[in-house]
């Protein structure tokens, strides 16, 4: 094989994992778009939510619990698949940061995504692992693991603080409080001047109320983490689409040169042979030297061999 066929091979190589790459980063942009509509409804659930938190914990202050800080449980939104930049790493660096500033040497872990998974093996913390969504449609059943192992913690530790660790929309790393939830409301004064009427007692509402927000919150935390992990995938995919292509278009250009190379060797090889002082001047035309000069030396040369 010659270095063109060689460059042709390595090219036409290439061709193909850009065409493999770029597909990728369309499904990439077609799930931000999917996803952009799942998200606005959920943030619109959680919003009226946390209003009628706020409406209710104006009038009954006393209802929420005071939980411990001394065990947490950090859940952490990382990726199942892979091409996108430093995402699950950005993460890790968070959690180090966080837990160094509030001096706790140890923490409860719920790690989702098998990206993320594979860069806390060695994890000092108690790390429960969960695989994370591809896709939208695969949220509602990754949210349940992910209620299922908070269970799990709670009936081996009691109810604990959580805190959920994500990308938000914007690229930055949010840090969000969901329990226990609605603390911020505390001491709000009312916007309305009568209490709202239950059918259940304060505490029990709340209670109720406290599930359905978590549940609530989680959709939104996990489509938020999907979207910014597909946005990140995009742009991720296109610089090496970009790339891909400026290496295949160097490739190109260093083949046809190689290519103009072996013409004009095979035209020499056809020139040399037939011997005429025609093919001779278009033989020196090629090589770019001056053809009188080389036409003369050509022809001394020959009244050389005569003499002699």
């Amino acid at each position: 094989m010659t270095k063109r066929q060689e460059l042709e091979h390595h090219r036409r190589g290439l061709g193909e994992i850009r065409d493999i790459m770029n597909s990728m980063k369309t499904l990439a942009f077609m799930e931000t778009r999917k996803l952009n509509r799942f998200l606005s409804s959920q943030q619109a659930v959680v919003r009226s939510i946390e209003e009628t938190a706020a409406d209710f914990l104006s009038f009954h202050p006393e209802t929420l619990p005071d939980i411990s800080e001394t065990n947490q449980v950090y859940l952490l939104i990382g990726t199942e698949r892979g091409f996108c930049g430093d995402f699950n790493q950005s993460l890790l660096h968070h959690l180090e940061s966080t837990l160094q500033t509030h001096l706790q040497e140890e923490a409860l872990v719920i790690a989702v995504g098998r990206k993320l998974h594979a860069l806390m093996e060695n994890a000092a913390n108690q790390v429960t692992l969960i695989d994370g969504p591809s896709v939208a449609e695969e949220v509602m059943s990754i949210l349940n693991q992910v209620v299922q192992t908070l269970s799990s913690l709670q009936e081996r530790h009691g109810i604990l603080p959580l805190y959920g660790l994500y990308h938000g929309i914007d690229g930055g790393i949010v840090m969000q409080k969901l329990l226990p939830s609605f603390q911020h409301y505390l001491h709000q004064p009312a916007h309305f001047s009568n209490p709202p009427a239950l059918n259940l007692a304060p505490a029990n509402f709340l209670l109720e109320l406290t599930e359905q927000y978590l549940f609530a919150a989680l959709h939104e935390i996990l489509y938020t983490s999907l979207m910014a992990e597909n946005r990140n995938r995009v742009a991720h995919l296109e610089g090496a689409v970009k790339h891909l292509d400026d290496k295949s278009e160097e490739l190109s250009r260093k083949s046809n040169a190689l290519r103009q190379e072996e013409i004009i060797e095979e035209i020499e090889v056809i020139l040399l042979s037939s011997g005429g002082d025609e093919d001779w001047h278009q033989h020196t035309m090629l090589r770019g030297k001056d053809p009188q000069w080389t036409r003369g030396k050509s022809i001394r040369t020959r009244q050389d061999q005569v003499k002699h």
